[in-house]
């Protein structure tokens, strides 16, 4: 569920020297920090500050477009030229709400998936390693894929965490250099 603020999603209001203005927080920002309000699942529109129109939509795509061109492609040609094909035919009414849905329905399973792990993990005559070591496994996925709703990670917590984390990694290795055959 997406977060609003009382009044509903946050304005956001791009000029037309292309510098957007979060009217919730009174500051300027970025299409980086509208990046980061998606992956905590605040709800935002972006107006056009000269005409009033919607242009969330545009600006979502700028952001994607920024996202593939910096080397962190998550959209395959095939898949992008798929799109592109269906632009102006006559399905192109259904592509949105399939592929909404088709999203929706990727993230419940992946979130199923975390349930059904946890669930059977803990059953198991090893549970207690096993979560912990699922728990550090979770922790290091979202240090480098945050959650949706989540925050990212920061100060002194995620620090040990991640000091935790390399101290477990470099255990693990002296272990694997133990059982490796000498060459």
């Amino acid at each position: 569920m997406a977060l609003k603020n009382s009044d509903g999603p946050i304005t956001i209001k791009k000029y037309a020297n292309r510098r957007l203005y979060d009217t919730s927080s009174s500051k300027y920002i970025t299409l980086d920090h509208l990046a980061d309000l998606i992956r905590r699942d605040v709800e935002f529109v972006v107006i056009d500050a000269k005409s009033g129109d919607d242009i969330t939509h545009t600006v979502l795509t700028q952001i994607i477009m920024e996202e593939e061109s910096s080397g962190q492609g998550l959209l395959p040609t095939n898949f992008l030229k798929e799109i592109i094909s269906f632009y102006g035919g006559s399905m192109q009414g259904m592509i949105p709400d399939y592929l909404e849905n088709s999203m929706r329905q990727f993230r419940e399973n992946q979130r199923q998936l975390d349930d059904a792990l946890e669930s059977a993990v803990a059953k198991g005559p090893f549970g207690e390693i096993a979560r912990k070591n699922l728990q550090m496994m979770k922790a290091a996925r979202d240090v480098f894929v945050p959650a949706p709703g989540a925050a990212a990670p920061t100060g002194e917590s995620s620090r040990g965490e991640m000091d935790e984390l390399k101290r477990q990694v470099a255990e693990l290795q002296a272990k694997l250099d133990r059982l490796s055959p000498e060459d």
